[in-house]
């Protein structure tokens, strides 16, 4: 993890973030009162499982939320200098011109779903440039050459009369990566960028994603059910479970010293070579159905350390320290003092040795 300044500004918070999606057999409470606060030149990774709501609250900021999702309420705000955006207040013709693109851009699972297949490369990267200016054809394709060389792309000149089916799923994702950069955004979201790759290309869209957020200085959200990904790009991690952030804090305090029994959970699903196991961990239960009424704990169903309060009361977000964060229970002081598996805290010691080893050299 990079040391960040203490003095960093706030480019995002999101503050108790409601959204529900109206269906004709009810509604559905995706988010349900999510708080994140993201800092300049920072990667805040968002982990948990399918339907945890960590797409749904990236879109909000966005403003891509599909016509049958409703912000019951919230704020959603865009610090940029001096100015302070409400990305749910403002227009959606606005943000096309002012915020997505030139300030918030972001990145996508599958880039054929991003990139137009009857378009050529350089036709796209030159729309996405005079998208908001008046940047000439001439001076437009030669700064696509440019993002194309930035984004590791070996012959860019060629690249720009290639067509998407042309380029390996790799390549397409540079690409897409080009194009995000292309107006120079303080804030990029990156929905899983490398879940449809296998895994030398992930490691490699990996590495030039850090090489350019360190480059430009950019802060960056990445989604991801990977916590081995995680734990190379990240510099702070939001745990979500049934719409809300139920652990937060520096890597280190998410892989190194977890709280929450859902978190344990994750950590223990990771795939981990030395233990000689062949059936992997697997949280047991499936998670609530958000278009019923959560009494309580909304994981206390599969939580095998659930405790009596957990069925009655929904736990506040307990101060760990001063950047971890969980919610629960057996975070409160008049709670049983209860450990994390014991599995689970051999790897992690194993961890912080391998990581002592490397550090020494």
């Amino acid at each position: 993890m990079r040391q960040l300044s203490n003095n960093a500004k706030t480019v995002l918070e999101v503050k108790d973030l409601r959204i529900t999606f109206r269906l004709p057999t009810g509604d559905v409470h995706a988010i349900r009162g999510l708080d994140l606060v993201l800092e300049e030149n920072e990667v805040l990774a968002l982990v948990g499982e399918s339907g945890s709501g960590k797409s749904v609250g990236v879109k909000s900021v966005m403003g891509i939320l599909p016509e049958n999702a409703v912000i019951e309420s919230g704020e959603v705000l865009f610090h940029d200098g001096d100015e302070t955006i409400d990305l749910i207040g403002i227009k959606d013709q606005v943000r096309r011109r002012t915020v997505n693109g030139k300030k918030i851009a972001m990145v996508f699972q599958d880039p054929m779903t991003s990139l137009n297949p009857t378009m050529s490369i350089g036709a796209q990267l030159i729309t996405a440039l005079r998208s908001h200016n008046r940047l000439p054809k001439k001076a437009a394709y030669a700064r696509g050459v440019e993002l194309l060389r930035e984004v590791g792309m070996t012959d860019p000149d060629r690249t720009m009369g290639q067509y998407p089916h042309q380029l390996s799923g790799g390549m397409r994702q540079r690409v897409v990566i080009a194009i995000a950069l292309s107006q120079d955004p303080k804030l990029l979201i990156c929905d899983e960028p490398t879940t449809a790759l296998d895994v030398t290309i992930q490691e490699r869209i990996l590495e030039l994603l850090q090489r350019i957020q360190r480059a430009r200085g950019l802060s960056i959200i990445f989604i991801t059910h990977n916590l081995g990904v995680v734990s190379r790009i990240a510099d702070k991690v939001a745990v979500m479970y049934a719409g809300k952030v139920i652990e937060k804090g520096t890597v280190f305090d998410i892989f190194y010293d977890p709280r929450h029994p859902y978190t344990w959970g994750l950590l223990s699903a990771v795939p981990d070579l030395s233990d000689g196991k062949d059936e992997l961990y697997s949280i047991p239960g499936t998670p609530p159905d958000l278009s019923k009424e959560i009494v309580g704990d909304a994981f206390a169903p599969r939580n095998p350390y659930a405790l009596e309060v957990d069925f009655k009361a929904e736990p506040p977000l307990f101060k760990l320290s001063a950047t971890h964060y969980a919610a629960t229970w057996l975070a409160d002081p008049r709670a049983p003092k209860t450990d994390m598996p014991a599995e689970l805290a051999e790897r992690i010691n194993r961890m912080k040795q391998e990581a002592k080893e490397y550090a020494e050299g």
